[in-house]
């Protein structure tokens, strides 16, 4: 964003951090990996449990939350790696994403990779098992972000990462705990009749043409469907940073 550099100061809302009171580059410029996902207790948990498995601390060791300003969002860090929560849903990623990208520029950051790690619904899926994103598609399965920007509505590619997939999937296939696979992810606006659930408070169609509907996302490719994937995908190929 051009209009970035005539700011004299860079507030990040909703991270309660600027450039005017936090130097960037020392706090964050390190990071080379950034993992996000929806709960701060899970982000915290996951932070604690990466820092482990580096060698930068023990079970018993406490992180601070980063954005102890606010009741936002909430960002945990040890070494190279950042975690982040973000909230339910397209709009609560998407504005964690601008802060954060904005964040990794102000901090000087090089070749970083974004990952979201989260739940979701399998379609043809034994529970527990791993999807790791091709596409994000939407609800009509096309590979696409919608969004309306000044009253225009402007198409944005969801493609991911290829490369970083099968890297992935390697890493999955070494450790051998998890079913692992890579499909698409459809990326909805509602939790409840966006992916066809039968126990939202309004549902005016019947299992028979749910079932069909979801036979339809998995014959197209589809293998889970939640709700941040799609402006994740977008964001982080329009700004050319890595993510999967």
């Amino acid at each position: 964003n051009p209009h970035l550099e005539k700011m004299k100061e860079d507030i990040l809302y909703h991270f309660a951090l600027g450039t005017g009171t936090h130097d960037f580059p020392a706090l964050f410029g390190d990071v080379k990996f950034v993992c996000v996902g929806g709960s701060p207790s899970r982000m915290k948990a996951f932070i604690a449990y990466i820092a482990e498995e580096l060698g930068l601390g023990s079970p018993d060791s406490d992180y601070p939350n980063i954005c102890v300003g606010t009741d936002r969002y909430a960002m945990y860090k040890v070494g190279p790696v950042l975690s982040v929560s973000h909230g339910m849903g397209i709009p609560s990623i998407s504005i964690m994403l601008h802060e954060l990208i904005k964040l990794l520029y102000h901090a000087k950051c090089s070749n970083v990779t974004i990952i979201r790690i989260g739940t979701s619904g399998g379609i043809g899926l034994e529970p527990g098992s791993v999807v790791i994103t091709r596409q994000s598609v939407d609800a009509t399965f096309k590979p696409q972000f919608e969004q309306v920007v000044l009253g225009k509505t402007v198409i944005r590619s969801t493609n991911l990462d290829e490369q970083l997939a099968k890297e992935l999937m390697q890493c999955s296939k070494e450790m051998n705990q998890f079913n692992t696979v890579i499909g698409n992810t459809m990326c909805t606006l509602d939790f409840y009749e966006g992916q066809g659930r039968l126990d939202g408070a309004i549902c005016l169609y019947n299992e028979e043409e749910k079932l069909q509907y979801l036979k339809e996302a998995y014959d197209s490719g589809v293998r889970n469907i939640e709700m941040e994937s799609s402006v994740f995908a977008a964001m982080c190929n329009l700004s050319g940073v890595k993510g999967k």
